[in-house]
């Protein structure tokens, strides 16, 4: 099978060869590296053209992140579909073959993993790890939720549901999230291992403003798919209104 990685990136150059690195070192033999540019006024374009194993590259202004994604699901040619950010490595030459021997599994439609924080000028520092853990539904309800770089999906999942929702500004990523894990009942696969590095202070976590901002845009996830998380039915009025403030 077939895989396809899309990166977005815009004026990169500081963080994006480290990126590339982590695909060309993947010891899996069939993969399409997808790079799509917003058209970058640094060095970006000049590191990703060094790199003989980047199968595409899309350089044009777009509408933000999640456009840039939704472009490379539309041209990407492979049976899974992985997104890595510009920031954002693998772990180790291993992983995408880790990810594969998952979907050997015909009836697994996604696999998710676990990742690490690190510093944004040390990838060897962790700063903290997600540990994922096994799914369920009832985690989704409480907040739960999978690191978006490490989940994998068939491309006839996108093809069947649609892509990012443009709407939604930092929370695009959980909103198909929860349309993959909750609303449909498509057959997921967890691997208890860090595959991806992430580097802190990206769009969501990079101060409380935009984790608020993305909480509130949570919600609105699941507002759009007509969804209510369990603790918005609290009977605790108080924890309720805790609660509601990070999700209102």
């Amino acid at each position: 099978m077939r895989i396809s990685i899309i990166t977005a990136c815009y004026n990169s150059s500081a963080t994006i060869e480290d990126t590339l690195k982590s695909v060309a070192m993947q010891d899996y033999g069939d993969i399409e590296h997808i790079i799509i540019d917003g058209s970058s006024t640094d060095h970006t374009l000049k590191i990703v053209n060094k790199f003989p194993h980047v199968s595409r590259i899309v350089s044009e202004h777009d509408k933000g992140i999640y456009d840039a994604m939704n472009k490379g699901i539309a041209i990407a040619s492979g049976d899974v579909v992985g997104i890595l950010n510009s920031d954002d490595v693998y772990t180790n030459n291993l992983a995408i073959e880790r990810v594969m021997n998952a979907f050997k599994d015909n009836g697994i439609d996604a696999v998710y993993a676990d990742l690490q924080y690190v510093k944004y000028n040390d990838l060897e520092k962790v700063t903290r790890t997600w540990h994922s853990g096994k799914y369920s539904k009832r985690k989704f309800y409480f907040g739960w939720m999978p690191p978006h770089p490490t989940f994998f999906v068939r491309r006839r999942v996108y093809e069947k549901i649609g892509n990012f929702n443009l709407l939604l500004r930092s929370a695009a990523d959980y909103e198909f999230m929860l349309r993959v894990l909750l609303k449909s009942d498509y057959k997921v696969f967890y691997i208890p291992e860090v595959l991806v590095k992430m580097r802190t202070g990206g769009i969501s976590n990079a101060s409380i403003g935009h984790r608020l901002r993305a909480n509130r845009e949570d919600r609105e996830a699941w507002r759009i798919n007509n969804i209510t998380p369990y603790f918005f039915t609290i009977p605790f009025k108080p924890l309720r209104k805790v609660l509601q403030f990070f999700f209102k």
